[in-house]
């Protein structure tokens, strides 16, 4: 059953509706009071167009609206699987980063999976990994020493980020950090869905030297609700050539280094 003011409006529901989602799909963020007052409806009959999109997987619910979503969203087993040659590609691109004897870190993510495997052997590296496919793929690589982080696995993450992790990290001095995220801006940095992951995130950027971020393109733009570091935090960024140049300008001026895959 309608609201009233839902029957009152000249946007009927499914036009509503579908209209807040292009705004999300074109990676705008959506509240729910601004919504009402535009399409002169109840704030409870936005909240019912939100869940809706929400339950066809079209954006994150977040209290008083919603966010587009970020590639990132899903197992880390299905992400894995999705856009492998366009990662592969940021992968080569972040591996000449890397010199002679450092100690990174390789955080969760489909991106670094496909580092892991760009890794050169000939550097005398040591790996540091929270990521259970990423200590996978370097356990049949002989010349990387490989160091494995313990702790509860969150499977939607991919990885080890439990307290007993974030305390682990703190022990550690890293050379280089190949950071994960879920959202890129050049206003809210790198950002997490997840609030134990980005907790572990920040005491990864505490113990680290240098910061390194992959991030396709559907990921910039974008946010995530727990804010994870600003863009001047990172050496460099490594993004696709198809990267809108709008964006990839607006990012360079934070202050990271731009690496165009």
């Amino acid at each position: 059953m309608h609201d009233i003011a839902d029957c009152m409006t000249e946007t009927p529901p499914t036009a509503r509706r579908e209209r807040i989602a292009q705004r999300l799909e074109a990676g705008q963020t959506v509240v729910a009071a601004a919504l009402a007052g535009e399409f002169a409806v109840s704030e409870d009959a936005i909240r019912r167009d939100l869940r809706a999109l929400a339950a066809e997987g079209r954006c994150r619910r977040v209290y008083g609206g919603a966010l587009p979503l970020s590639p990132a969203v899903g197992p880390m087993a299905v992400r894995a699987t999705q856009a492998m040659e366009r990662k592969q590609a940021l992968a080569v691109a972040a591996a000449r980063l890397v010199t002679e004897g450092e100690v990174i870190f390789l955080d969760s993510g489909s991106a670094n999976l496909a580092l892991a495997e760009a890794l050169p052997d000939d550097l005398g590296l040591t790996v540091v990994t929270n990521s259970v496919p990423i200590a996978a793929a370097l356990m049949a690589r002989p010349g990387l020493d490989l160091i494995v982080l313990g702790g509860a696995v969150n499977r939607t993450v991919g990885g080890v980020v439990d307290a007993s992790a974030v305390l682990a990290v703190q022990q550690l001095s890293l050379d280089r950090c190949f950071l994960g995220a879920c959202a890129l801006s050049a206003r809210h940095g790198a950002c997490a869905f997840d609030a134990g992951d980005a907790a572990f995130k920040r005491a990864l950027v505490e113990a680290s030297e240098k910061l390194v971020l992959l991030a396709v393109t559907e990921k910039l733009g974008t946010r995530a609700p727990h804010r994870v570091a600003p863009l001047e935090a990172f050496e460099a960024l490594v993004l696709e050539d198809d990267a809108p140049e709008a964006l990839v300008a607006e990012l360079g001026q934070a202050g990271a280094r731009i690496v165009i895959a």
